[in-house]
């Protein structure tokens, strides 16, 4: 009997052992994870001094964005046109001094989100209380973007909202709920657009609006008349959605004086941004177009003329997704970088890093990314600069990946034949191949380019944790926590939201400044910032829209690298006025609010 009982015991122990094992075998393979982690972010921070966590799930923001479907007419390539609209935009709508980030969905009836930064490392989605969230009703088109300014001086970002369909504006009610206004502001009915961005062209202290059409304003996607709706070529294509600049008259109220002020194309645009290139005081335009060659429009005091292929950016017809500006050589001039396609075996356009020429009388352009490392990206969207390693020098983040279906079929020789066709069959959705669940570079692994200070970028991005391999179209920087780094967050295609918590060797100090202005538009945009300390210098802008689908965190950060002096920071105000500030010292945040 004892006997029996002993080997009932020892069984009962051998089916707990047994039904224990998973549970030992997950703790040990978490731990070992965790201790990979841990090895991995010492390895990154010695050798990079960086390193990137996705942190969306700890952070509360469990997003997954939503494609539009389109017309039943275009169901054979729904994947092709229905590839855009994640999009994320940084701004601290409730002026608590902690940056919160708006993202875009884009199916019919789908909600938008608006994520408030609770200041312990999460966020908590306020849209629908905010106004913002049901905002894709039917019949008004999706959104594809959204970005924030400050157009009647009250110290609230208001919101822009970029839509396939019916554009929309927001008034931020001092940080308590948003009114749509956009009737009354003089917008159009409709403009199939993917950028947009805030600026004050004329100098007049109230922030302007630039819209950039892709497929025709004329084209209801959902309601389609015809199948002729895509581009008339892959590399001259102006068969696309119009040009608006939304000029401010105050009250509210804008007027759309896009042809009157010198701007007037139907490009493609897929991504636009505004900066004084020339150092004239006022900001230039940088289009860039999928389908043709780039557009650079420059202003001359409210007016703009296309600079052509004169500059060299116009030169070459590529499919331009991205306009991002940097300082990458410290010498208080902006380097211009747009994203393009490269396949390998199939098609290498390469991405243009237009950086100016030294000693030029005039505005001319030399494109130095394969000379500097950044020229093949895959399918790339949005990209943008920031310093990620505190070490004083511009790095570059960009995202890819186009359709990711099949791993193992691909929709490239179909795209190659239409490619190759005449006018009418590129122009034709009828006469593309229908994808039948193939890819189109898909599954890419994303860009992160650190900048080593002697004209040369390294890709990072596997050894510091940039690893997903989702679609990613969106890319926006910030100091999410207040911490001294640049955080980044990656919109993604029918994918989540990421949250990449940058870790930075402390050794790496930094400044960071909030402008406001007085007599120049609240919301700064346009100022610019040249900070000098330990013999070097670096160039920043507050922007109103960067990269594809975009904005960053409207405060600027410098990183200063170790034992940082810093002698002064100019500040040149879209007024015009020039202040300096001075006794600054590393480590932390300066406001700072324009001279009247």
């Amino acid at each position: 009997m004892k006997a029996n009982l002993g080997a009932r015991i020892l069984l009962a122990f051998f089916f707990v052992g047994l039904l224990a094992t998973p549970l030992v075998i997950s703790k040990i393979s978490a731990r070992r994870e965790e201790a990979q982690a841990k090895l991995d972010e010492s390895q990154a921070l010695a050798r990079y001094g960086f390193h990137l966590q996705e942190v969306s799930q700890q952070a509360g923001v469990r997003f997954i964005h939503q494609a539009p479907t389109l017309d039943a007419k275009l169901a054979g390539i729904m994947p092709e046109v229905s590839s855009m609209g994640a999009s994320v935009s940084i701004v601290d709508f409730d002026r608590d001094g902690w940056p919160d980030m708006y993202l875009t969905n884009s199916a019919t009836g789908s909600q938008n989100h608006l994520y408030r930064n609770m200041h312990d490392g999460t966020f908590q989605d306020v849209a629908g209380q905010m106004g913002l969230a049901d905002v894709n009703q039917a019949g008004t088109g999706v959104s594809m973007g959204a970005v924030w300014g400050d157009y009647d001086n009250d110290g609230y970002e208001d919101l822009f909202l970029i839509k396939w369909g019916k554009p929309e504006l927001f008034h931020n009610d001092q940080g308590r709920g948003f009114t749509r206004v956009t009737e009354a502001s003089g917008l159009p009915p409709w403009i199939n657009a993917n950028t947009a961005v805030w600026f004050d062209y004329d100098g007049d202290g109230l922030l302007d609006l630039f819209v950039g059409g892709y497929y025709s304003e004329k084209l209801d996607l959902w309601h389609l008349n015809t199948t002729r709706m895509m581009p008339e070529s892959f590399e001259y294509a102006k068969n696309g959605g119009r040009k608006f600049l939304f000029h401010n008259l105050g009250h509210g109220r804008f007027e759309e004086v896009s042809e009157k002020a010198g701007i007037k194309s139907n490009r493609w645009a897929l991504a636009a941004s505004t900066a004084d290139l020339r150092g004239t005081g006022h900001p230039d335009l940088f289009i860039a177009n999928d389908y043709g060659v780039s557009e650079l429009f420059l202003n001359e005091g409210g007016h703009f003329h296309e600079a052509g292929e004169a500059t060299g950016v116009g030169f070459a017809p590529k499919s331009g997704m991205n306009v991002a500006y940097g300082d990458i050589l410290n010498q208080g001039k902006y380097a211009i970088y747009v994203s393009n396609i490269s396949q390998d075996g199939v098609l290498i356009q390469g991405n243009n890093l237009w950086v100016p020429r030294e000693g030029e009388a005039s505005l001319k352009y030399e494109n130095l990314a394969r000379d500097m490392g950044v020229e093949l990206g895959g399918w790339s969207f949005g990209a943008q600069f920031g310093d990620l390693n505190n070490d004083g020098n511009l790095d570059l983040y960009l995202t890819n990946g186009y359709i990711s279906l099949s791993r193992t079929k691909s929709y490239w020789y179909d795209f190659s034949r239409v490619a190759g066709g005449n006018s009418k069959i590129i122009a034709d959705a009828a006469d593309w191949p229908a994808f039948d669940g193939r890819s189109l570079s898909g599954y890419q692994q994303k860009k992160v380019w650190i900048n080593d200070g002697a004209a040369k970028f390294i890709d990072v991005a596997q050894a510091v944790g940039a690893t997903d391999t989702y679609d990613g179209r969106s890319v926006a920087l910030g100091d999410l926590w207040n911490r001294g780094v640049l955080d980044v967050l990656v919109a993604n295609q029918r994918g989540p939201l990421l949250i990449y918590r940058n870790t930075v060797n402390p050794e790496n100090q930094w400044v960071e400044f909030a402008l406001e202005g007085a007599k120049s538009n609240r919301s700064a945009i346009g100022a610019q910032v040249t900070l000098y300390w330990n013999g070097r210098q670096q160039v920043q802008q507050v922007s109103g829209g960067s990269g594809f689908a975009a904005q960053n965190d409207r405060r600027l950060h410098f990183g200063l690298g170790k034992n940082a002096q810093i002698e002064k920071a100019l500040i040149r105000w879209p007024s015009g006025k020039v202040q300096v500030v001075e006794n600054l010292v590393p480590g932390k945040f300066y406001n700072v609010r324009e001279a009247e």
